[in-house]
């Protein structure tokens, strides 16, 4: 959690706040999608995370990639913006979170596999079709977007 974050939530508590977000759906050469197994909520879910104070949205994307899965961002494409009742969430600790995500799609990128420890439990790649039931919240739309639309353009 950012120090930013962290300072507001000493002073509101666990009561809502309104975040912007930075994530990424990254794609391999077969087109499955990379998830990751949240330590937090035990769901799977694509990398991403809070956009910290004066970072370029871009750049908290790769970050959070980087920081998550220890792969390293090449080309992005903006995938879309995410928000509304959806995007609301409640985290196990009682943090409430409305996000506003900006989702980009990567199929360019470099480095090993290395699940973020303390974070993420387990990475793995997953095709359109055989999706985890067990999709995380704040995700579970947007992951689900993309497999219908792979799905439908034959992938």
């Amino acid at each position: 959690m950012s120090d930013y974050i962290m300072d507001l939530r000493k002073i509101v508590g666990h009561r809502p706040l309104l975040s912007p977000g930075a994530s990424v759906i990254l794609e391999d050469a077969e087109g499955r999608i990379l998830l990751e197994l949240r330590h937090d909520n035990r769901c799977w879910g694509y990398a991403g995370g809070a956009v910290e104070m004066d970072e370029v949205v871009e750049d908290a994307a790769r970050r959070e990639l980087f920081e998550e899965t220890g792969l390293v961002a090449g080309k992005l494409e903006l995938y879309g913006v995410f928000s509304g009742p959806e995007s609301h969430f409640y985290y196990p600790n009682g943090d409430e979170v409305s996000y506003v995500e900006i989702v980009y799609l990567c199929r360019d990128y470099s480095g090993e596999l290395r699940p973020q420890p303390g974070e993420v439990d387990e990475l793995r790649w997953f095709a359109a079709h055989e999706l985890p039931e067990d999709l995380s919240p704040t995700t579970a739309r947007v992951i689900r977007q993309w497999a219908a639309e792979k799905l439908k353009n034959g992938g």
